[in-house]
């Protein structure tokens, strides 16, 4: 097998070709839904995806091996200007592995963002959001901290979100190691890591203690028992599907586990005023598309500041596919543009 350089070359060699052309080459025809259209990029991954087995059909470890393999091809670079390092945070059942990003010209006003992958609290690790997290730092001008937290089935619910949550606090209690202000830190995450994020605000205020900085949700997974309108639209879309939504849950949950708990479905919280200012961002073709919309508004609503952005012809996942979709390159600019607006204060 080529790899992962030479099949990232070939790849990048295919997308570069005309739109008519990729489009053809993905069975041709525009891939339009909801009123939204496909990146034409995200279209030909689409159609090469579908040769490949359902992740439903693999075992948590051959889809956690599968995944890398194909982010690794997808993936761009690091983000120049960031050097990066391996940090251990001692959690609820040892240590957690973690990676820090510190940006050359570091602003030392710029808090501690700790930051989650997504995954479906199954896959992913270190290397899942590992471009993202470099144009974060790059673009904040503050450091990061990406947590390789426990997985499931190994390690069920709440293990992955207690996981995040020491790593919080660690990184809160120790920001100011970091060249970040003292005892600030912010917290993060895409699809299972923006499932985090939310929990840990909630919980955090349930317990007294004080606020992120900010919360940025990328595509947050704050329902797992949703039945909105996305659900069924976008149930077939490239990468995430509902059935591989369903697969997540599978392994995630325990038999005991109610979707109605609030630290699995945060959007089912009765309350969510006072929680920290918030970025959250979706995807077009994405069936948790309306949950993150859902749950921006129930926070404005409440009177929490929240900037809210939807990637109309962007899927899910998009985060790791600053390779080979130039759209999805922007968008990562975007949003790291917009939690650096967050630190500032100008989120309204």
């Amino acid at each position: 097998m080529p790899s992962a350089a030479t099949q990232r070359t070939i790849l990048h060699t295919l997308l570069s070709l005309p739109t008519p052309m990729l489009r053809l080459m993905a069975g041709g025809g525009v891939v339009y839904q909801g009123g939204r259209t496909l990146d034409p990029r995200l279209q030909y991954l689409a159609a090469q995806a579908r040769g490949a087995p359902p992740m439903t059909t693999l075992s948590p470890q051959d889809a956690r091996a599968g995944s890398a393999m194909t982010l690794a091809v997808v993936s761009g670079p690091p983000e120049p200007g960031v050097r990066f390092e391996a940090v251990d945070i001692p959690g609820p059942a040892g240590i957690i592995p973690a990676r820090l990003y510190r940006p050359e010209v570091q602003d030392s006003h710029a808090p501690l963002m700790i930051f989650g992958h997504f995954g479906g609290g199954v896959i992913g690790d270190l290397e899942t959001c590992h471009t993202f997290c470099s144009i974060l730092a790059k673009t904040t001008r503050g450091p990061v901290l990406s947590v390789d937290y426990r997985l499931a089935p190994e390690h069920r619910f709440p293990a992955g979100l207690d996981d995040m949550m020491a790593a919080y606090h660690w990184g809160r209690d120790n920001a100011e190691r970091f060249g970040a202000p003292l005892a600030q830190a912010a917290i993060g995450g895409d699809s299972m890591g923006g499932n985090f994020a939310a929990v840990i605000c909630q919980e955090l205020k349930r317990k007294g203690e004080p606020q992120p900085t900010l919360q940025l949700l990328i595509y947050p997974c704050v329902d797992v028992a949703c039945e909105s309108a996305s659900m069924t639209t976008y149930g077939d879309s490239f990468p995430l599907t509902r059935a591989t939504m369903d697969w997540f849950m599978g392994h995630y949950l325990g038999p005991g586990d109610s979707p109605a708990d609030p630290r699995l479905s945060p959007l089912r919280a009765k309350d969510v005023s006072g929680l920290a200012p918030a970025v959250i961002v979706t995807a077009g073709f994405d069936p948790l598309l309306d949950q993150g919309k859902a749950y921006a508004r129930r926070l404005k609503e409440a009177g929490v500041p929240v900037v809210y952005r939807c990637y109309d012809s962007l899927a899910h996942a998009f985060t790791a596919f600053t390779g080979a979709v130039p759209l999805a390159d922007i968008a990562c600019r975007e949003i790291a543009g917009l939690v650096r607006e967050g630190f500032e204060g100008r989120i309204a």
